[in-house]
């Protein structure tokens, strides 16, 4: 008999594969990112109908194939549904499960950013702060899981902690003032920014989303970010697009 295994995680995304079945990416505590065969799912009496899509999150028992897992059954705590009924919300997770995705490796420890994702999402539920924010929160630190993020809490050149007082892409961090000869092309920015983006660094994910900031912030907080993450990932993100739409107001819903 197949040995079974549990492990608890959350579905990222989804791929249909053949007339009936559905190949799931899952990122768990246990096994970090995998992939998993939901045999059937996609037959309407299926009881793996409800547990194949993005966003369930819950214990998926597995059996281990060949070259994969296949899913035996779910116990799915937390569907998420408040945010499929939305179509910004939607977009917003979409994209940071895709991003999660990206990020992380098959089968490498991924529990602190299950974490982050799990209460991104419940932010994105809560509707307390800006979905906008609640991205670039979410942006930022899951670089920093990965090991990807910029330095923010010294400057690049000399170290200090103090008097920092502009960005630089290419040399990923801050610079204090003494140091901006050595930086080239620079964004300046300021104390509330440079604030916000040590915060984000050293606070832990379960308190993450408890401040908000001015409209001016958010904006040179965004820039900075965005610049950073052309520079430093790799992946165009498919779900980005339509989330950009949306943020520009250029989608008529």
């Amino acid at each position: 008999m197949t040995e079974q295994i549990t492990v608890t995680g959350m579905v990222l995304s989804t791929m249909p594969i053949g007339d009936y079945d559905k190949r799931l990416t899952i990122l768990t505590i246990q096994k970090g990112k995998i992939s998993a065969f939901a045999r059937g799912a996609k037959r309407p009496n299926s009881p793996l109908l409800g547990c194949s899509q993005p966003f369930c999150f819950g214990e998926f028992t597995l059996y281990e194939g060949h070259s994969s897992y296949g899913v035996a059954r779910a116990e799915i705590r937390n569907y998420f549904g408040e945010l499929r009924s939305e179509l910004n919300a939607v977009s917003y997770g979409l994209y940071f499960c895709e991003f999660a995705q990206v990020m992380t490796e098959e089968e490498n420890d991924a529990k602190a950013v299950l974490k982050l994702l799990y209460q991104s999402l419940r932010a994105l539920s809560k509707k307390t702060i800006p979905m906008t924010l609640i991205r670039r929160i979410y942006e930022l630190k899951l670089l920093y899981l990965e090991g990807q993020g910029p330095q923010v809490l010294e400057c690049v050149h000399c170290k200090t902690k103090n008097d920092l007082t502009a960005f630089s892409v290419r040399h990923g961090g801050t610079f204090c003032s003494r140091c901006l000869s050595n930086a080239g092309t620079i964004k300046r920015i300021g104390e509330s920014t440079l604030y916000t983006l040590q915060f984000i660094c050293i606070t832990p994910i379960e308190k993450l989303y408890s401040f908000t900031v001015k409209e001016e912030v958010l904006q040179e907080l965004s820039s900075l970010i965005e610049d950073y993450q052309k520079e430093y990932v790799e992946y165009k993100l498919k779900s980005l697009d339509m989330l950009e739409l949306l943020e520009d107001g250029k989608m008529i819903l």
